[in-house]
């Protein structure tokens, strides 16, 4: 639908809730830990790693004890997920929901520094259905638990949830998000999104440059009213939030929970690329896009390339290191 008009105090109204929305640290980038690989090093080593680097935000795709406990009194901040294939049943009964909450989140709390639940990553289909209940079931027993203000329950979705050009005319493509965003906003979480500008060049690269996907332009691509942009990334985001606004949600933070470029596997993946990459991503998100300039909490994908990761070849070859710990190119993260 077109987005309404908005009167001077309504757009103030609006930007005071979105900064009050905002999550504390966002000036920290992250790193996803992903597993799904050999001889990768055990998760005490890992923990050093990322406090070697200083790196003070990871993303577990899992209640993975190994890394929950090696992440004790570290101060990492932590988004866990809830598996896909565990979302029906905590979807449908509240007492699974307390019992994941009791054996996976309170059982580390507050050794281990939780900022949000991921109540599924990418879900799709019929199992969409699935994401509202169990966030609300999720909630209500961390709020049962004494933690409901300490950690924000959300949903990890890709660009695709969305549709829409230029950046100011996205809405949401899936019917779904509109009552998870307006949760999102009752509840004060972001949402968090997983941003892939190397994807959306891959697919479409009639109409997408290399230069735009990967923050080198040398000027404006795409103007959009008073936005100008010159990244890809930027305007995916903002796309996200223009669906956000429509869906009567403008409050909501966006956390990027995932954003990457493959080194290998596929069109324009090579360690050269990927490190321009990651690095014009870390430089740049503390500038935030042209709707929301200020620091974008975000994660880049990934720590380590994953063998066993299923899907196409690139998937398997988004890693910042190599299983001793060395740097798969030279990536400066803070």
């Amino acid at each position: 639908m077109a987005r309404p008009q908005l009167g001077v105090a309504s757009v103030l109204a609006l930007a005071l809730l979105v900064v009050r929305a905002i999550p504390k640290g966002v000036h920290s980038v992250g790193v996803c830990y992903g597993v799904n690989g050999d001889n990768l090093p055990p998760a005490r080593d890992v923990v050093q790693l990322y406090q070697s680097k200083g790196i003070k935000l990871m993303r577990i795709y899992f209640p993975d004890a190994s890394a929950l406990n090696a992440l004790r009194g570290t101060n990492i901040g932590v988004i866990m997920d809830v598996p896909n294939d565990k979302l029906a049943s905590i979807a449908s009964d509240p007492g699974a929901a307390a019992q994941w909450v009791q054996t996976n989140v309170q059982a580390f709390f507050p050794a281990v520094s939780f900022r949000y639940i991921a109540v599924g990553n990418e879900v799709a289909g019929r199992d969409t259905g699935n994401i509202l209940p169990a966030m609300k079931n999720l909630k209500a027993a961390l709020g049962n638990a004494g933690l409901g203000d300490a950690i924000k329950v959300s949903t990890a979705v890709q660009s695709g949830v969305t549709q829409g050009f230029p950046p100011s005319k996205g809405t949401f493509s899936q019917g779904y998000m509109g009552p998870v965003a307006q949760f999102l906003q009752s509840t004060g979480a972001p949402l968090l999104a997983n941003i892939y500008p190397y994807f959306s060049y891959t697919y479409n690269q009639a109409q997408i440059s290399l230069d735009y996907a990967l923050f080198t332009s040398p000027g404006t691509v795409v103007q959009d009213g008073d936005n100008a942009y010159q990244n890809l990334f930027d305007a995916l985001v903002d796309t996200m939030y223009s669906a956000l606004e429509n869906a009567g949600a403008g409050s909501v933070a966006i956390v990027v929970s995932e954003s990457g470029w493959p080194s290998a596997g596929g069109d324009a993946a090579s360690p050269a690329y990927a490190q321009k990459y990651n690095q014009n991503l870390i430089n740049h998100v503390g500038r935030g896009t042209p709707k929301r300039p200020w620091p974008i909490e975000t994660y880049v994908f990934a720590l380590f390339n994953e063998n066993h990761k299923p899907g196409i070849e690139t998937e398997r070859h988004f890693g910042l290191f190599n299983p001793d710990k060395s740097p798969a190119y030279p990536i400066t993260l803070y």
